[in-house]
């Protein structure tokens, strides 16, 4: 065993015994649960009807437990589930018992999007039994299917999409479910027999959860039980071949200037090893990926928007960081094909490999990035390999090379540590992180490292709790991540309760208290911030409202301009706030969301308000209207801000649908629209009509100037051998 291993492996086992005997009293967690998986010659058809010989020779799962609102409580519905395998493909079947099949809620029918609302099953697969990351699947009644992977036990990306294929029906019984997922769609070992594995059932109307094993009221790859006896799995040859074509038309209205192209692209996949995946990408296209929602920003520093373009979300979890989100963050794949401003940059081609060897998790990507705007074109390599240590934890490496938005040398070297264990307090967990960065740009030759730890205590129940540490040097530059605030060192603490009364009415009640300091480099003050939540409350019902009180310091060293023609002067600026948040549950047919915020700032006096409501009258059409209104009255001056955005989606049935986003901010005077029609027959097969338009807004003739159009008809279709 190599000694860097055998170190935290003592200190794991010591800490262990301390915590067993202090805690010897405390109440045990049921061990998850094991089944051999049953091999099947003859596979099932996937039409959600569970009528196939091949179902009757299936393991069933029928020893569910509840988690929400109940920890191991009973469940009020009984329910089936069926697993089998053969060499191509995992089965599962399901038969959900409603005693009111008439209740079940099935209202989206757009695949891809949300099931948080609706009745669902879903189940993770852990193919490397690692207890760290996996595959997660997610179906409504409608058939609507929803995917994603894990970046860590308890975080999903839901960006991730995979090919695989799901029906479902409702009957007089309640419903019914057949899935089937393809080995291709999956990296794993063939050396490893046991997959981790659990499933789960949400009755929407009941807002009630239940699960085959789980932990701390929740499912994830740590608490899975496990799928044993499979063997002699097929990838076939493990190559995805995923030609597109793109016919584009864009007109600048500006300069009157036009163009008209028809744009091919080619995206393909191959398992090297069935745990290895290279993927390739040449004249990528986005214009199909979804547009960003507008935010208004008062503060000091730049926005953070995620990633959504497949490309780079495939096998996201492999490159993830010491638990960064975002300032800090050694590697943000959206920092490359987009420019500063957010416009497309074409990328030339891209490869990438990713998977897992052994204990190690391996990714590498190179992206050659055309030229645009002064930026000569570029090459951007990122490297990541991270060991999986003692029983859930993971010690790595990461390296980038490359900067996208200039045409300065830049590199950066970082080591992360993570921590996780969930056997020290029956019940609860423990997790720590602990990262280390260096960057390198030419021209700069001091402050350039990043560094920083986490403590948690991040349980749903009773106490929970973290202390953290980070600085970020003021030359500290990833090129290829993400930095809003540099020459800071940060001191945050969390503590809070939540109590689960299982009453009639109240689901959780609890508190919170958030204190974060940042001081710069030189230890002087620069801003502070304490939030105390004395009400933290969610009913039965779904709905939640919190109570929240703030004070926030801000020493202001340079001038701040907060809106064009108001300067906040330098000076040290204490102010407080009362905030109120409530929320009523999705699952209703009309959902309401409100924030209201007032009280002083800076200087001066805010008043924010914020909401949506959104309306779904039938499951074929879903409306939310959105709006954020912030006044804000200082002795420099005064001014308001209005952003709203209207959302129309209409689904034909679960293959066609037509989403519609129109926004507005008065703070750019700039309104946009975006509209998609997808047609999806099946998994990895699209077709895309995309029509975007931008609107420069004069706020006193309160007139429009079209200043960009675009319609993009795009088509892609998955080849797979």
């Amino acid at each position: 065993m190599p000694v860097r291993f055998g170190v935290f492996i003592c200190i794991d086992q010591l800490i262990k015994r301390i915590c067993i005997a202090v805690l010897s009293c405390a109440p045990c967690v049921s061990a998850a649960d094991s089944i051999c998986l049953p091999r099947t010659e003859r596979p099932p058809e996937i039409d959600g009807v569970l009528d196939d010989a091949a179902w009757d020779a299936a393991s069933r799962i029928d020893d569910l437990h509840q988690f929400q609102p109940v920890d191991h409580g009973v469940p009020s519905e009984r329910s089936e589930f069926f697993v089998l395998y053969d060499e191509d493909y995992f089965y599962v079947g399901a038969r959900l018992y409603d005693s009111d099949p008439g209740a079940i809620r099935a209202r989206q029918l757009i695949q891809g999007k949300t099931l948080m609302f609706d009745d669902a099953i879903e189940f993770l697969l852990d193919p490397f039994a690692s207890r760290r990351t996996g595959f997660w699947f997610q179906l409504n009644p409608n058939g609507v299917r929803r995917d994603g992977l894990y970046e860590s036990p308890t975080e999903i990306n839901r960006d991730w999409t995979g090919i695989w294929l799901a029906e479902a029906r409702i009957d007089e019984s309640g419903w019914t479910a057949e899935i089937a997922i393809p080995f291709k769609t999956l990296n794993f070992s063939e050396n490893i027999s046991e997959w981790g594995f659990t499933i789960a059932r949400t009755i929407a109307r009941k807002k009630e959860e239940i699960a085959w094993s789980s932990f701390d009221r929740s499912i994830g790859p740590g608490s899975a039980g496990s799928l044993e006896c499979l063997r002699g799995l097929r990838q076939g040859v493990g190559l995805d071949i995923v030609p597109s074509v793109t016919a584009r038309a864009e007109k600048v209205f500006a300069d009157g200037t036009s163009r008209n192209e028809v744009v091919p692209s080619l995206d393909a996949y191959y398992k090297v090893t069935p745990s290895l995946t290279a993927a390739l990408t040449l004249n990528t296209d986005f214009s199909a990926t979804e547009v960003d929602d507008r935010q208004v920003n008062l503060s000091r520093f730049s926005l953070f928007f995620p990633e959504k373009r497949q490309f780079f979300n495939q096998d996201v979890d492999i490159f993830s960081f010491g638990g960064l989100e975002e300032n800090g963050r050694p590697f943000f794949s959206r920092r490359i094909g987009l420019s500063e401003e957010g416009e497309r940059v074409d990328l030339v081609a891209g490869a990438k490999i990713t998977g897992r060897i052994g204990r190690w998790n391996i990714g590498v990507l190179d992206v050659l990035q055309d030229e645009y705007a002064g930026v000569d074109q570029s090459n951007i390599f990122v490297g990541r390999a991270s060991a999986n240590i003692l029983e859930e934890s993971s010690v790595g490496l990461i390296v980038t090379n490359g900067d996208p938005t200039s045409n300065l040398d830049n590199q950066l070297l970082g080591a992360d540590f993570r921590y996780r264990n969930t056997s020290l307090i029956p019940g609860k967990t423990i997790q720590g992180m602990f990262w280390y960065q260096q960057s390198d740009t030419e021209g700069v030759s001091s402050d350039e490292q990043a560094y920083g730890w986490k403590i948690e205590y991040p349980n749903s129940e009773q106490w929970f709790g973290e202390l953290s540490h980070w600085v970020i040097e003021d030359n500290f530059n990833p090129a290829v991540g993400f930095v809003n605030r540099s020459d800071i060192a940060v001191d945050k603490a969390e503590l809070g309760y939540t109590f689960t009364p299982n009453g009639r009415w109240f689901r959780n009640v609890g508190f919170k208290s958030i204190y974060e300091n940042f001081d710069n480099t030189d230890g002087e003050l620069e801003s502070r911030e304490i939030i105390v939540k004395p009400l933290v409350v969610e009913s039965q019902f779904g709905d939640t409202f919190e109570l929240r009180f703030k004070e926030q310091r801000e020493v202001l060293v340079a001038d701040f301009e907060i809106t064009p023609g108001i300067v906040i002067g330098v000076g040290d600026y204490t102010f407080k706030r009362t905030q109120i948040v409530l929320q009523t549950a999705l699952e209703r047919r009309v959902a309401l969301n409100l924030d209201l915020e007032i009280g002083d700032f800076y200087d001066g006096e805010l008043l924010k308000i914020a909401g949506a409501v959104d309306w779904r009258p039938s499951r074929h059409v879903y409306l939310q209207f959105g709006y954020e209104y912030n006044d804000v009255e200082l002795t420099q001056g005064s001014f308001t801000t209005r952003l709203m955005r209207l959302r129309m989606d209409v689904a034909f049935n679960a293959k066609w649908s037509w989403l519609n986003v129109a926004q507005y901010d008065d703070v750019s005077n700039s309104a946009g629209f975006n509209s998609r029609l997808r047609y999806n027959p099946k998994a990895g097969q699209d077709l895309f009509l995309v029509v975007n338009r931008q609107f420069d807004v004069d706020p006193f003739s309160k007139s429009t100037t079209s200043t960009f159009s675009e319609a993009a008809l795009k088509l892609h279709y998955t080849f797979r051998f």
